[in-house]
């Protein structure tokens, strides 16, 4: 299975059901709204599943990307998709492992955006929210994707939200950690 990233690039996906990508739609509305702040950005893609969106941000500029997925295949795949995108001055580094215990492993006030996208079912979104704001720089901006019927809280830990957007099934929850 393959998908199309911003216009024509295509990349292949994990044949893995359990691997759900952001729907079409809600990409292109999330590089809508961050479209000014992507360039030179630093990208952390948490349950990257299928390296889309981190696909997304290596296609419209971040500097570099770090995505995290518990699955081999698949962080294989989002591997070989980021390689053949990426441009000669951008990085990415994809991790196996799990999304809290690694996100504690990550160097402090680096991260400008963060992606957020666990199965809508899981225990993850707490955890892993409450363990960002060290990575955050300043103006830094988290999104979390969830199941509209499971809406988050306005705060988790230190992180406030700032905006909410529904698109379908899909909310999108989007964070800000006030210094």
């Amino acid at each position: 299975m393959s998908i199309r990233i911003n216009g024509a690039r295509l990349i292949k996906t994990s044949t893995d059901l359990s691997i759900r990508p952001t729907a079409s739609k809600v990409r292109a509305a999330v590089f809508n709204i961050l479209q000014t702040r992507i360039k030179g950005a630093n990208w952390l893609d948490i349950c990257a599943g299928s390296g889309a969106m981190g696909a997304e941000a290596l296609v419209r500029g971040a500097s570099h990307i770090v995505g995290i997925e518990i699955s081999a295949i698949a962080c294989e795949i989002v591997g070989k998709n980021w390689q053949k995108l990426a441009r000669h001055d951008q990085t990415f580094q994809i991790i196996k492992g799990d999304a809290v215990k690694t996100v504690r492993k990550l160097p402090p006030k680096y991260f400008n955006l963060v992606y957020l996208d666990p199965p809508y079912q899981s225990d993850l979104y707490e955890p892993v929210l409450k363990a960002l704001p060290p990575l955050l720089a300043d103006d830094a901006l988290v999104i979390a994707e969830c199941d509209r019927l499971r809406p988050l809280p306005d705060a988790i830990g230190d992180l406030v939200c700032c905006d909410r957007r529904l698109y379908g099934h899909t909310a999108l929850v989007f964070y800000r950690f006030p210094h």
